[in-house]
């Protein structure tokens, strides 16, 4: 009787979680590839960095914002250095005379979100009508910008996300972190959108309009925690403007960035990302996140369970093809998209160890504190 249950609520469970690939597989279908035709630009500009301790990364992240094909007399650069104690602010001081802003956080009290307060200092700053968000380790082509914003002047938008993709990947860890990557924007954030379900975003590539922020009181009410300037701002103009929320689905709008070199870094990446759940606004995202989370803990449970009766380790075995098959057909179109078929032969690898990465993380990321840039953080 008992694996009669199992075996009915494995499959039950299976044939959900392949419901939502094959879901999320329509929604990036339905986002139409963009190309930009009009290029007679009239929105302003403000692209927006925090930066800290990124002296390594930031002089050809500045270089490839600068050699952007968008209007120079519409856009500008604003870097916050966010209490640096290497050359970062120097490097960026010595673009001043190309037009480059610097602001300095000087800040007397301890802060759990210093990149919020960073955005947020630039957009005082700043008075153009778009505001676009990117990091200091991040790389881009000279049609980013122009990429964007022609799709924000295509359409009524209030915000849209953007493509990141990892590159230059060392090694077998970059590569699968780098095909996890892809689904994270591509099959969840992306497709999201395009299924009008907004549920992620990457803050290394989003923009939104400056009033809207003003409108909505900016981080207010989600600035206790140290992540969440992009995904959870994004719930927050979602849940007032459902309808107005994009995606540039084009390879000349996606930013790259690098894979994290060791585990650790990753895992404390992950924590990070994960600890934003608890205050997603719309329960559905965070109810659907439990159950991949349940679905992961069934293969750990019929993989133990099968010691006892190996019909358990059919169970597995079957549920885990069949898991693969479905991230297969996401994962094909926005590795085609992103120029990176190669990786897909590192799904068997990546769809096994997710199970065991996804429980982990569901549970450390809900939990405790956290190191980000060198800060203890929650």
């Amino acid at each position: 009787m008992i694996v009669l249950l199992i075996s009915i609520l494995t499959l039950i469970m299976s044939l959900i979680y392949s419901a939502m690939m094959l879901f999320l597989r329509s929604g990036w279908e339905k986002l139409g590839l963009f190309v930009l035709v009009n290029k007679q630009f009239k929105t302003s500009v403000s692209v927006l960095i925090a930066a800290r301790n990124e002296e390594n990364n930031i002089d050809k992240t500045i270089s490839d914002i600068l050699s952007q094909d968008y209007p120079a007399d519409l856009f500008q650069l604003i870097i916050v250095d966010d209490h640096s104690t290497d050359r970062t602010a120097d490097i960026v001081q010595s673009y001043a005379s190309r037009g480059v802003k610097l602001i300095r956080l000087n800040e007397g009290e301890m802060l759990n979100s210093y990149k919020k307060k960073a955005i947020s200092e630039a957009i005082k700053f700043s008075d153009a009508e778009l505001i676009v968000t990117s990091d200091a380790d991040c790389r881009m082509g000279s049609q980013w910008l122009s990429t964007i914003v022609g799709l924000y002047e295509s359409g009524d938008y209030k915000l849209i996300s953007s493509p990141v993709a990892y590159f230059q990947e060392k090694n077998t860890f970059e590569k699968v972190q780098s095909l996890e990557f892809l689904f994270l924007i591509g099959g969840m954030g992306a497709a999201g959108i395009g299924n009008k379900m907004p549920t992620t975003c990457n803050g290394a590539n989003l923009a939104y309009r400056r009033d809207v922020f003003l409108e909505l009181k900016g981080f207010q009410g989600i600035d206790d925690l140290a992540s969440g300037d992009d995904e959870l701002f994004l719930h927050k103009v979602a849940l007032a403007y459902p309808e107005k929320i994009g995606f540039c689905k084009s390879r000349n709008a996606i930013v790259y960035t690098h894979a994290k070199s060791n585990l650790g870094s990753f895992i404390e990446q992950r924590r990070r990302w994960a600890s934003k759940s608890t205050r997603y606004k719309n329960k559905s995202v965070l109810l659907l996140g439990v159950f991949v989370w349940l679905y992961n803990l069934l293969f750990i449970f019929n993989a133990i369970a099968g010691f006892s009766n190996p019909v358990f380790w059919q169970l597995c075995l079957l549920s885990l093809m069949l898991k693969m098959f479905v991230e297969l057909i996401i994962l094909i179109p926005l590795c085609s998209f992103s120029g990176k078929k190669e990786l897909l032969r590192y799904l068997p690898l990546l769809s096994v160890v997710h199970i065991f990465y996804l429980i982990f993380i569901g549970i450390a990321g809900n939990s405790g504190k956290y190191y980000w840039k060198g800060r203890l953080v929650r």
